[in-house]
């Protein structure tokens, strides 16, 4: 009898045993919850950085196109849009403790919507119908896409749910698949970093895949930290341990590494190829080490998950018409642009400029560091000397110049 018990009570005590660490199912009406919860708190939090955004970009552009002496930081405008940049950042940061990974980042599809309708209502330029449809329907298009993009996102996203627990934490980073693929990951960031550093391939996709690979990092520990903070904050403390920190150190590198990478990107590329270019390849980054690591799509049937890459095309599909059609800045050059000339060669297209950088003047060498600069920005003048008739057959130059020091 107790022989033919021992079997039934194994079977009976091995779902408990893995039932601490396993995923919950995605039946469950409650995870579904949780991800509604996760995405709106990620659409809102993206939604209200993108409003910050606009609204500090705004106090610089009215400092500069007035005489108004105060610097950015002392406006009413700047600070309100620091303190919504700091609520929405919160936002998106809570909501990778609610929903998984996968689904909260493609949700950042909608500050590039945000910002591309924003720009539009306050546009303010003189503009003819023909230009308006070249310039602003495919836009509107975009935005049109990205939006059904999300929906499909929220709706067939992954919806895997388990504790983030320092002994959930561990058993996933010490899996074999997490570390094949972390591997894999450093090899690829070494090659493309020995290929930008040592061979100078200044490529767009080259950088931002430095950017990619850093930023799927980057969320996989935001992902950690933030769901141990939720659970200590439901009662059971995790934060004593060595994991959290552990996870919160690799954060805070990873997330400035990646902002290195992309201040050297915007300095060479214009800012709406890095937010098409860069979306899409963060994304497809951050899900397949969601997928990894969390096991995200566990449980999913095949269906979800077709949807949900098909989400995910429709959504990059969006953000490329949108950043396609933008405006590119045209940079003030206070001399004359040499490629202007006939039969010069076109310097600029490989990031080469003739011209000195507009820094805090507009002047070569030396007098980039005179002390008294407004005497740089006044112009040399040529005072005109009346004709002197001297002797007879001898005539005084018509003009002289006048050589200007600092006490003149």
């Amino acid at each position: 009898m107790e022989g033919g018990n021992s079997p039934n009570l194994q079977l009976q005590q091995l779902p408990l045993a893995t039932a601490a660490v396993s995923v919950q199912p995605h039946t469950d009406s409650f995870s579904y919850k949780e991800n509604l919860i996760g995405a709106l708190l990620a659409i809102f939090g993206h939604l209200v950085s993108s409003i910050a955004l606009n609204l500090q970009k705004y106090s610089h552009i009215r400092l500069a196109g007035s005489k108004d002496p105060r610097a950015y930081f002392k406006t009413k405008t700047w600070w309100c849009g620091f303190l919504l940049l700091v609520l929405g950042e919160l936002g998106v940061f809570s909501s990778y403790a609610f929903a998984p990974l996968s689904l909260i980042v493609p949700l950042s599809a909608v500050s590039v919507i945000a910002s591309a309708i924003i720009g539009i209502i306050f546009i303010k330029e003189k503009w003819k119908p023909k230009e308006f449809l070249r310039r602003y329907v495919l836009s509107f298009v975009g935005c049109g896409l990205a939006i059904v993009g999300t929906y499909l996102l929220v709706t067939f996203g992954p919806n895997s749910h388990e504790k983030m627990t320092a002994e959930n934490i561990t058993r996933h980073l010490v899996s074999w698949p997490f570390l094949l693929y972390v591997l894999v990951e450093i090899i690829v960031f070494c090659l493309l970093l020995y290929f930008y550093k040592e061979k100078n391939a200044n490529y767009i996709v080259v950088i931002l895949l430095l950017v990619a690979l850093l930023g799927s990092m980057t969320v996989v520990t935001v992902k950690a930290v933030a769901g141990m903070i939720v659970v200590s904050i439901q009662g059971t403390l995790q934060l004593d341990s060595p994991i959290f920190y552990i996870m919160l150190v690799c954060m805070i590198a990873t997330a400035i590494y990646q902002a290195t990478f992309l201040a050297q990107a915007s300095q060479l590329y214009d800012s709406a190829q890095i937010a098409s270019v860069g979306y899409i390849l963060s994304t497809a980054a951050a899900i397949s080490a969601g997928a990894t690591f969390y096991l995200d799509f566990t449980g999913e049937d095949v269906l979800h998950i077709c949807m949900f890459a098909l989400g995910c095309l429709i959504a990059f599909l969006g953000v490329f018409l949108i950043t396609r059609n933008r405006k590119k800045p045209v940079p003030f050059e206070p001399y004359i642009s040499m490629d202007a000339m006939p039969g010069m060669q076109n310097m600029h297209d490989k990031g080469i400029a003739v011209q000195p950088d507009l820094k805090a003047s507009f002047s070569y060498g030396a007098l980039e560091n005179n002390d008294n600069m407004p005497e740089i920005y006044t112009p040399a003048t040529l005072p005109i000397v009346q004709e002197q008739h001297g002797p007879k057959g001898v005539s005084a130059p018509p003009y002289r110049v006048l050589e200007h020091g600092k006490k003149d």
